[in-house]
């Protein structure tokens, strides 16, 4: 996931998965060319407010984004450390803004709603004997999945804090793999119960 569903109904939620994913990649080739500063906070104040339509529930999944965090830190040392503080500004905005843009997106689109939008653009691969729904599937539960593994390190993170007083950092990462691992095999469990990936063959 990139973002965990939302379970109340938001006027998001009404809008096609279609034209919502259209949207976003229409935004983010829209942003690209742009570096300026006062434009980025604008994507980003924008987005903010889109949270806040969205309701509390919403505005409680941006805290999804906090284990980006040192990434952002790096990049905008890097940017500092060659002397372009602004720049480097713009740069986290404009990627702050489109992670939780398309956290927005997936936290009110269902899965199968995904599917359906992903799955006629995947058609061709019908020519080489691949199924699309199979690949729709794929690239949905990617997407989807992105925001669960954020939470699931948080959770990490802060049942680290509990026992010890202070923050996971790389001590998590055996444990996170080992959840990861899970996961997958519960999910894939999951689909070979249901006869396994729609348009494939299951065994």
């Amino acid at each position: 996931m990139i973002s965990l569903h939302l379970p109340e109904r938001t006027w998001l939620h009404g809008l096609p998965a279609g034209g919502k994913l259209l949207a976003l990649a229409l935004v983010s080739l829209a942003v690209a060319p742009f570096d300026s500063l006062p434009v980025m906070a604008g994507l980003l104040a924008g987005t903010l407010a889109l949270y806040v339509s969205l309701g509390r529930a919403a505005l409680r999944q941006i805290a999804l984004v906090r284990p980006m965090w040192p990434v952002f830190a790096i990049l905008f040392a890097f940017h500092a450390w060659n002397g372009d503080v602004a720049f480097g500004l713009a740069v986290l905005a404009r990627l702050l803004a489109m992670v939780l843009l398309a956290n927005a997106v997936t936290m009110t689109t269902r899965m199968d709603a995904m599917m359906d939008a992903v799955e006629p653009i995947l058609s061709p691969l019908r020519l080489v004997g691949v199924s699309p729904r199979a690949v729709a599937l794929a690239v949905a539960m990617m997407i989807r999945f992105v925001p669960l593994l954020f939470a699931l390190w948080e959770a990490l993170n802060e049942s680290h804090r509990a026992r010890s007083g202070r923050r996971g950092g790389w001590r998590l990462l055996a444990p996170f793999c080992i959840q990861t691992l899970r996961m997958s095999h519960h999910t894939a469990e999951a689909l070979a119960a249901r006869g396994g990936a729609p348009g494939g063959t299951h065994r």
